[in-house]
Formats: C-alpha cells, sequence, structure tokens
C-alpha cells in the first residue's frame, strides 16, 4: 500500500532540504567569519573547495558501501554528520588552538553528510511504490531550492533581530532540524531496495555508452546550474548597485524559488510531460536567459535572466536522474551514486570556469558567463543524440 511510505517520502524530503542547509548557512556567515578571525579569502574559498571535494569523495567512495551497509543507516549517518557538523561549526573555532582548523574540522563532517544524503535519498525516493516515478524524484529536488530559501531567509531574519556577532548560535540552532530527521529516519518503514547480487556490476555499468552520456548530461546539468547560480548575488550587486544582502536575497533566492517553483510544477504534474521534450526546451531557454542577463542593457531585465534561469534549470538535474534510473533499473545505488558525482563535478568546475574566464578578460563576468553558455549548449546537442538511443543493454 503506497500510503504505509508517506511518512518514508516526507523524511526524504525533509532530508533533502536539511542537504540545502548545511550547504547554504554558514556560507552566510563567512564575512563575519573574515572580520572575527582575520581569515584570508584565500581560506574562506577553500572551505568551499573542501565542501565539494568531501561530497565528490562521498559520491565515489559510497557506490562501495551503501549497499553493504544499508540505507536506513546511511541516511541516519547523513543526518547525524548534518546536526554535528553545524554544531561543531559553532564550538571548534572558539576551543581549538587555530580556529580556523576547526572550521575545516566542521566543514569535513557536515560535508560528508551532505555527500551522503545526496547519493541515498534519490533511490529511497524511486524505489517506493509510485505510479509518477519521474514526478516522484522532481518533487523530492524541489525540496533543495525550498530549503535554501527558507535557510537564507530564516538566517537573514534572526541576523536582522540578534547581530551578525550571534552566527554561533544561529548555526547551532539549525542543527535541530537535521537531529529531527535522524530520529524519523530511524522509525519510518523504508522500502525493499536491490541486494548486491540483484543490481548490475558496476564493470558492466561502466561499459555501457548510454551511462556515459548520462554523464555528460549530468555535468552539463551541474555546471548550467552552479555557473549562475553561484554568481547571481554579484550580478544583482553589480547591475542594480545594491547592498550585499539585498544581493543575496535578489540574486541567489530569486533563482532558488523559480528553481522551486519549475519542480513542484513538475511533480504536482504526474508525467503528463515527457521529459526528454522538456530537458530539451530547458537546454535551450537556459541559453536564452544567460544571453539574456549578459547582454540586456537594462539591469532588471539581466537580473530577470538570472532568476528565470533557476526556473530552466530547474528539470535538469532531476530529469536526468530518473533516466539514467529509469534505462538502468539494475543500477541500485551505485547509478545514482555516479550520476551525483558527475553533477557534483559540474557544480566544481562551472563556476570555477565562469569565474576564470571573467579574470583573464576585459569584459569580466560577462564574459565568464558567455563562456558557460557552452554547457547548455552541448546538452541539447547531447539530447537530440540520446533521443536516438531508444534500448540500454542491462
Amino acid at each position: 500500500m503506497k500510503d504505509r511510505y508517506i511518512h518514508t517520502r516526507r523524511c526524504c524530503y525533509l532530508g533533502s532540504m536539511v542537504q540545502a542547509l548545511v550547504l547554504n548557512v554558514t556560507p552566510l556567515f563567512f564575512a563575519t567569519l573574515r572580520e572575527e578571525f582575520s581569515i584570508s579569502f584565500e581560506k574562506i574559498g577553500r572551505l568551499i573547495l573542501i565542501t565539494f571535494f568531501i561530497q565528490l569523495l562521498v559520491d565515489f567512495l559510497a557506490v562501495y558501501f551503501v549497499d553493504k551497509l544499508g540505507h536506513r543507516l546511511c541516511m541516519a549517518m547523513a543526518e547525524g554528520c548534518a546536526a554535528g557538523g553545524l554544531i561543531l561549526f559553532g564550538v571548534l573555532p572558539y576551543v581549538l588552538p587555530d580556529a580556523y582548523v576547526g572550521m575545516v574540522l566542521a566543514v569535513l563532517v557536515y560535508s560528508i553528510g551532505a555527500g551522503l544524503a545526496e547519493v541515498i535519498i534519490s533511490p529511497i525516493i524511486d524505489a517506493l511504490p509510485s505510479d509518477h516515478k519521474a514526478s516522484s524524484m522532481t518533487m523530492l529536488h524541489a525540496n533543495y531550492p525550498i530549503g535554501q530559501v527558507l535557510a537564507v531567509l530564516a538566517t537573514t531574519v534572526a541576523v536582522y533581530f540578534l547581530g551578525a556577532e550571534q552566527w554561533r548560535w544561529i548555526t547551532m540552532v539549525w542543527a535541530i532540524v537535521p537531529m529531527v530527521n535522524f530520529c524519523l529516519v530511524l522509525h519510518v518503514p523504508f522500502p525493499p531496495m536491490l541486494s548486491s547480487k540483484e543490481t548490475m556490476p558496476l564493470s558492466n555499468l561502466l561499459k555501457q555508452p548510454y551511462f556515459w552520456l548520462m554523464m555528460v548530461l549530468m555535468i552539463c546539468a551541474g555546471a548550467a546550474e552552479l555557473s549562475m547560480g553561484q554568481w547571481a548575488s554579484l550580478f544583482a550587486e553589480e547591475g542594480l548597485g545594491v547592498p550585499k544582502l539585498v544581493g543575496d536575497l535578489l540574486g541567489p533566492c530569486l533563482f532558488a524559488v523559480f528553481m522551486g517553483i519549475g519542480r513542484i510544477w513538475h511533480g504536482v504534474s504526474h508525467d503528463r510531460f515527457p521529459m526528454y521534450p522538456l530537458l530539451l526546451g530547458s537546454s535551450f531557454l537556459t541559453v536564452l536567459c544567460y544571453l539574456l542577463a549578459i547582454f540586456s542593457p537594462w539591469p532588471l531585465l539581466a537580473l530577470a535572466g538570472c532568476a528565470f534561469c533557476g526556473l530552466t534549470v530547474s528539470l535538469m538535474w532531476p530529469g536526468i536522474l530518473g533516466i539514467a534510473a529509469s534505462h538502468f533499473p539494475k543500477g541500485g545505488t551505485a547509478i545514482f551514486a555516479l550520476m551525483a558525482l558527475g553533477g557534483d563535478v559540474g557544480c566544481s568546475f562551472g563556476p570555477w570556469i565562469t569565474g576564470l574566464v571573467a579574470d583573464a578578460t576585459s569584459h569580466g563576468l560577462k564574459a565568464g558567463l558567455l563562456a558557460a553558455t557552452v554547457f547548455p549548449v552541448i546538452m541539447a546537442l547531447v539530447l537530440l543524440f540520446t533521443k536516438q538511443k531508444k534500448t540500454v543493454e542491462n
């Protein structure tokens, strides 16, 4: 009976929100940390690099240990690491001789939690009884931008009333959310998952050409999303001349709001629209949004390009993940872990390439974003090619 797993589904949704929470709350305090502990920009950037590196590492290793440990234990570990990392982030800088070492240790812990959640939750949702698998996957991923917006808005309000100097307490209070989900994970029913004997051997999966096409699509999806998402705040600040606080709300928040709208729309559509045409259309519209943000002579229109890009990229990650899972039904956790790995590679390199090109030219960020349009273009070309491949040897 499907209703038996209603609390399991909600637990997974909350887990997706927790992932957004741990990855987006602490960066809001980077300026405060820099001032309080005299930390350089390079060291702040290193914290971000560590976050992505740990997630990539967890994505890779999860292929080998998740099925052995079990999904319930791994999800409980994810929530426990998320809560522990947030608490440690508020405690360790004040108890260790080197505050920065404390921050690094805390980032390591909550990044493990975020990486595990990314790998674990999707296959659980995919295994739940449902007549609308694609919509369920999209609805799951809708909770990430929802969690991101709620985290940014609630933290902004807390800072407004309490002051940025109370950052450690605000961060630790947020740990209550993953703590609650940790308790839920221990009690909700989990669906039957494929055993290691039932899943396709990893070596066979890696030999499939279709798998590598999906990997290219995931890399492009992550890069297209984060190349704009990571630079939206600066676009708002430079284009509209607003303070950073307002820039954060107009840039990343609007981007996340539109991303959530796109995913919720598809989640409630119950698979009435085939995913391939949606993804192809999303690729072309993403290129248009990038070009609008880059070339618009009016700042508000450029900001609209940034914001609507959240809508156009919204279906990319969950859509490709769902297609890969349906084409490799015996892929098990490995297919989700490897797709997450590809997506995170794109999330890492997309913004980096954007910044690299921006620094190397006189046109700055506009040139960087123009270079990043290559990702949705490649995605459209691969989708056109992939559409011709109807069968995969499993």
